[in-house]
């Protein structure tokens, strides 16, 4: 295939280090209404964790979500999660959590250091027991579904193909499609997310080819890299690439060391939003209506959410 249709890149967003929750150390590399726009179906990312438990151990306590998806994934650490009906689950590493949010949750996620006298988890150790990593990201739901059932997909490392390119790349596929191999999460309401955690060699090379007209966004987690094509550019760790519609291909290329990133890509709503904290709709009534639900307690329109 032609360089000239190798994609190139649009936007960079840096990671930028701050609090959440009631003390979490994290690093947010988008998320705010302006950003939207480049990043448009994905509305946030964040980077938490922290080698010190004193900075993630008082987690993120009850809050509520309308009108998005999250999506969470340990790579270091775990984190349990409970909403207010009494649901609960744990993330372990390598573990993901794809949670529809939809008409209202009422949640909190709390992270917690790997238990190495628990023999399962001892397993899933992944560097320093006591550290913590992990992402969460933002999806956005169009209009016509802000207000689906509340669902919850546990997605865990043994259902979660990892393939080879023969290029020096090794592709765990958490959704979508990637050398004829899917992913265990497809669907999305029309956006066809792809999600993607991508280790890279030295010395090798990755290609992709989304769908068109989607947005596509590189977010490096470890190591550097350069996109391929006319026009490189380096990515590296805490940094995230917008690349262009432009373009058929995604095209990285690793140098002497390691690269390691998550590739994202889905379909652009193009709708207006209004984003109020962790509640993001489409219009001010909508949000007005989601503050009067809360004082009213009547928040939690669906009492079953669905497991998947």
């Amino acid at each position: 295939m032609s360089e000239d249709k190798v994609k190139t890149v649009d936007k960079i967003f840096i990671a930028n280090s701050t609090i959440d929750g009631a003390g979490v150390k994290l690093n947010r590399i988008f998320g705010s209404h302006l950003s939207s726009k480049i990043t448009d179906p994905f509305l946030l990312l964040d980077n938490f964790g922290s080698e010190n438990p004193e900075e993630y151990l008082a987690g993120f306590p009850w809050h509520p979500h309308r009108g998005i998806e999250t999506v969470t994934y340990m790579i270091q650490g775990k984190a349990y999660h409970e909403d207010s009906e009494g649901n609960k689950g744990i993330i372990l590493p390598n573990d993901l959590q794809w949670m529809t949010a939809g008409s209202g949750i009422f949640h909190q996620e709390m992270p917690k250091p790997i238990s190495i006298d628990d023999p399962e988890e001892k397993l899933r150790v992944v560097g320093n027991p006591k550290g913590l990593k992990g992402f969460q990201l933002w999806i956005n739901l169009p209009a016509s579904r802000k207000m689906t059932n509340p669902t919850y997909r546990s997605i865990v490392q043994k259902d979660t193909p990892v393939v080879e390119n023969g290029e020096g790349s090794k592709v765990k596929i958490i959704s979508g499609n990637y050398m004829k191999t899917e992913g265990p999460f497809q669907g999305g309401y029309g956006l066809n997310p792809a999600y993607m955690d991508v280790k890279m060699e030295p010395e090798s090379e990755f290609s992709y080819i989304p769908e068109k007209g989607h947005t596509s966004i590189i977010y490096g987690v470890e190591g550097k890299a350069t996109t391929g094509g006319t026009q490189r550019v380096q990515l590296k760790e805490g940094m995230a690439a917008v690349m262009s519609r432009e373009g058929e291909r995604i095209s990285i290329i690793t140098g002497y060391t390691n690269f390691r990133f998550l590739l994202m890509t889905g379909k652009p709503l193009n709708e207006d939003i209004y984003w109020y904290g962790p509640i993001v709709m489409n219009t001010e009534d909508e949000i007005k209506e989601a503050l009067l639900d809360l004082q009213n307690n009547k928040f939690v329109r669906q009492k079953n959410p669905i497991f998947q």
